[in-house]
């Protein structure tokens, strides 16, 4: 084929606009938390709630437990399951499970106990650390290690608490194992784990190009630990000798979210886009006092931004964008005071430290700046791939044409575009996959959860934009005709409420309506421009509010999901609510 680009173009995409070594030698996540315990011992790592750790007690801390957890056979390639709510002991935890050389499967206790089965046989962990409230007793064949059971805190103050070397493991510990295992939605039906070693941590936190982390800073830990934005808070912090301020174990409304902010003097936050935009629209004082506001997840509104930037023109704004499956962050972009102008959109960057991006056409070359491309991903940042899916890794891990012989790039199947002055800017999706509240969500597992329902025919979902609140997935389903014609009708109502049994609540459809057929195109395939809106206010009809406090809540509920009117029977999350809506009431 013809190339597009010149020598010089082609020199300035490839190498220059990729110049990103910070020439850091790669180390363990033990090796470089423990340099900065023997830094600052004394210094506050962690605070939660009334409790307060300095590095040397969390060090001390974490140690004992890695030490229990050696024990019970973790180590370099193991996984060990951590079902914990947000708090000073899940942090413990995370730390020892890299200490022992395991890596930590993070399970939000709030899935679904089907999705938390799921994982758990998926991934196969050595062990399920828990506590009693949270312990299912569901873990199957997995060893639990309950936390707060009198006979595992006798067992850790019998343990030394002193670092663990390699001696101390089932094997030497090396910067390529794995420490974390997360799992993002999966286009077939089944959400798949990717894991991320140690050096693509390293990457992510340490002297890095696009954010500076300081002593003197407090990191906001707000992100789910399941969320790979939990990876830049927990290790931003405590591998440059900050403060995590870890937030209570809820969705904090924005009022909350102020005062906690206030209350720890958080200086670094990490908020997903829809969180963002929420706190734009509904307080903007939340963010009075940061140093740096780093957002992203999803697309971020111009408009949201400026009215940042010229707000606090001190303080660092920044767009971060990038897979799981690179770490966090691929590429950020800072934005200056009255950015962006001329309604551009925000642009998502420069790669951050030591990663490489390429913007390619189907025959993998490289297009020119202003042209649309998919991206792909190399250098540190990248996670080994899927556990226990070589296909699939195989698949969107492939060979790197512009690195070394035998290195990798991940097939991200975003668009995007290099501008003039070289920064990428975001351009959609070459398949159907969507951001949901920060989310990465594939239609494709929502319908296959709406398509078990023993009544439903066909499923089809799609995200609509088209009500006050940002993104919702919405369900289509066509009901299973019974041979006597009859049958039994199934609701919108019931296939939700069974969906609300497999799938975390992000994936959750807003509303599931009733076709009798999914509309085509010509050709066969579902028009989704013709799928109706959901109308909220047809299911309002119930008992009008009697006393003046019910019709305050009412018009509350109403003002919030964008509706004339809201009956005192009438179910928030029914009517189209969902967790970042509710931080508004």
């Amino acid at each position: 084929g013809i190339d597009l680009l010149s020598p010089a173009e082609r020199h300035r995409v490839l190498v220059e606009w990729n110049d990103t070594a910070r020439g850091v030698p790669a180390a363990t996540l033990p090796e470089l938390f423990q340099a900065q315990v023997a830094r600052t011992p004394d210094a506050t790592a962690v605070v939660f709630e009334g409790t307060e750790l300095s590095y040397a007690d969390l060090n001390a801390r974490a140690n004992r437990l890695a030490r229990l957890l050696a024990v019970h056979g973790a180590g370099p390639e193991t996984l060990v399951g951590v079902r914990l709510e947000r708090s000073a002991d899940l942090v413990v935890t995370l730390l020892a499970v890299v200490k022992a050389g395991a890596a930590y499967l993070p399970i939000d206790h709030t899935y679904p106990a089907d999705r938390i089965a799921y994982l758990m046989e998926d991934a196969r962990p050595a062990l399920l650390v828990t506590t009693g409230e949270l312990n299912p007793g569901d873990g199957g064949q997995t060893p639990c290690l309950v936390l707060d059971a009198p006979d595992t805190a006798r067992a850790l103050d019998a343990l030394p608490a002193t670092d663990l070397g390699d001696g101390d493991r089932i094997r030497s510990l090396l910067v390529e194992h794995p420490a974390y295992v997360v799992y993002t939605s999966g286009s077939t039906g089944r959400p798949k784990g990717v894991a991320v070693p140690h050096e693509a941590i390293g990457r992510l936190v340490r002297e890095a190009n696009y954010v500076e982390l300081r002593s003197d800073d407090v990191v906001g830990q707000l992100a789910s630990v399941s969320f790979d934005a939990a990876t830049f808070e927990l290790w931003g912090a405590l591998l440059n000798g900050a403060v995590l301020a870890v937030a209570p174990s809820r969705n904090l409304s924005v009022f909350e979210l102020r005062e906690f902010v206030r209350e720890h003097r958080v200086s670094v936050m990490w908020l997903t886009a829809g969180l963002f935009h929420e706190v734009v629209e509904t307080d903007l004082t939340v963010l009075h006092g940061l140093r740096c506001v780093l957002a992203g997840g999803d697309v971020l509104s111009p408009a949201a931004c400026l009215a940042v930037t010229e707000a606090f023109p001190e303080m660092l704004l920044i767009n971060g964008y990038g897979p799981t499956e690179g770490t966090t962050f691929t590429s950020a972009h800072a934005l200056r005071p009255g950015e962006p102008a001329d309604g551009r959109p925000v642009p998502i960057g420069t790669p951050v430290s030591d990663t490489r991006v390429h913007v390619l056409d189907a025959a993998l070359r490289p297009v020119p700046p202003g042209v649309v491309g998919e991206f792909y991903v190399a250098g540190a940042g990248l996670a080994r791939g899927y556990v226990n899916r070589p296909g699939l890794t195989a698949e969107r891990f492939v060979a790197n044409p512009y690195g070394r012989p035998g290195e990798r790039m991940y097939r991200t199947g975003d668009l995007v575009r290099w501008t003039g002055d070289g920064l990428l800017e975001f351009a959609g999706r070459t398949d159907e996959q969507v951001k949901v509240r920060g989310f990465r969500v594939e239609p494709g597992e929502v319908e296959a959860a709406l398509a078990t329902h023993p009544m439903v025919a066909q499923a089809a979902v799609i995200v609509r934009d088209d009500q006050p609140g940002g993104k919702r997935l919405i369900g289509y389903i066509v009901p299973l005709r019974s041979g006597s014609g009859s049958g039994e009708s199934v609701t919108g109502a019931a296939v939700r409420s069974h969906a609300a049994r497999l799938l975390p609540d992000y994936m959750v459809p807003s509303a599931v309506l009733v076709l009798p057929r999914l509309p085509l195109t010509v050709n066969g395939k579902l028009d989704r421009a013709a799928l109706p809106a959901p109308d909220y206010a047809v299911g309002t009809v119930g008992r009008e509010p009697r006393t003046p406090r019910e019709h305050l809540l009412a018009q509350v509920f109403a003002e919030v999901l964008g509706l004339t009117q809201v009956g005192i029977d009438d179910d928030f999350f029914d009517l189209g609510g969902h967790s970042l809506l509710a931080t508004r009431l």
